[in-house]
């Protein structure tokens, strides 16, 4: 029985069509409730999720869809009284069907006052969310995962960088030096081969340095975003014979595990067009956007078909999915757009605040 039927005493043919309807819904548990919680409606929405048939549970109280924990508490009684002080309830949470198994509810209570301002009763609306709910603590669980080889990856780069920086160049910046207070020790006719030494040594320094810049740029760690992606410009995209702008518009410094993933992404996308691009000029844009990090890398190359990307199996299209995975990871999103002769621009968006890790 609607309300409408409780004001009126009897019900009028709008009042049937719509009961019709709300019996008809299969997707949601449709149910009213007396001013005290037992249940008076019951339509087969309902009956699907909750497995009660019409005759086996109404004139009993709502309570009996809630686990022993939640009854013990309170519970139920709790959720009525703040409907009716507040005019609706939300909440998630365990549910217990007829055969005792449990399932996730999305449900949503509604007081139904008369005319008159008085409590009639309660509409109640529930929705079986456990696929959601285990489809999410699964993308949860893969995202934590790849946190932690991204962390495990990162901490890897960290060490070879240090190791690089501290072992092979010292010790080759060391055989230059040596090579130049030799270059004034041996007959004039060698001078010129102890040159060409030389220049391999400070060329394979040179080489080292960049592997660094790669791997782990100090510049991320001592001056913060804007400064890595200066610097990674400057001493690595500068080589590539690209013309290179760079735009820092972000309001502050983000946290240190978002600004690796915003270095990381836009380090692989500049790897992407030296591959793939045939670019002239490059640009690369940062700036806050709601609570976050939002971030483009635009080329004028060749451009390509977007959707062929994710089909072919080139190393590029990996770093694209690469990319992506990195944004999704830290809660935020990533795409591209392309038009073959046109350029690429690739754009993601990553939150200032992640999700905590448990």
């Amino acid at each position: 029985m609607s309300v409408m039927e409780i004001e009126r005493g009897h019900p009028t043919p709008e009042d049937a069509e719509f009961r019709l309807l709300v019996e008809a819904v299969l997707d949601y548990g449709i149910f009213m409730l007396d001013r005290t919680g037992v249940i008076v409606s019951w339509n087969a929405g309902a009956e699907r999720i909750k497995g009660y048939s019409a005759a086996d549970i109404i004139g009993r109280h709502f309570s009996v869809f809630y686990p022993p924990e939640d009854v013990a508490a309170g519970k139920p009684d709790r959720e009525l009284q703040v409907a009716e002080a507040e005019g609706r309830l939300e909440d998630e949470g365990w549910r217990v069907r007829q055969d005792g198994s449990r399932f996730w509810a999305n449900v949503v209570i509604t007081a139904l006052f008369g005319t008159d301002g008085r409590l009639r009763g309660f509409g109640k609306v529930t929705r079986d969310m456990t696929e959601r709910r285990n489809v999410e603590r699964t993308l949860s669980e893969r995202r934590q995962l790849l946190r932690h080889l991204v962390d495990a990856q990162e901490a890897e780069r960290r060490r070879i960088a240090w190791d690089v920086h501290d072992d092979a160049i010292q010790a080759m910046v060391s055989v230059g030096m040596r090579l130049q207070l030799l270059s004034g020790r041996v007959p004039r006719e060698e001078i010129a081969e102890i040159g060409t030494l030389d220049n391999v040594v400070h060329e394979a320094v040179q080489r080292l340095r960049e592997l660094v810049s790669q791997l782990r740029p100090a510049a991320l760690d001592q001056l913060g975003l804007g400064n890595a992606i200066t610097a990674y410009l400057d001493d690595v995209v500068a080589d590539w014979n690209l013309s290179c702008a760079f735009r820092n518009d972000l309001v502050g410094e983000p946290p240190r595990e978002c600004a690796i993933t915003v270095f990381r992404i836009c380090q692989e996308a500049l790897a992407n067009v030296r591959k793939h691009a045939k670019a002239s000029t490059v640009a690369i844009e940062l700036s806050t956007v709601d609570q976050g990090v939002l971030a483009s890398v635009r080329d004028d190359g060749i451009g390509m078909e977007v959707g062929a990307a994710w089909t072919k199996t080139k190393q590029g299209h990996f770093g694209m999915i690469e990319m992506r995975e990195r944004a999704e990871t830290a809660e935020g999103w990533w795409t591209v757009a392309s038009t073959p002769g046109e350029g690429t621009t690739v754009e993601f968006w990553l939150p200032v605040m992640p999700e905590p890790r448990p």
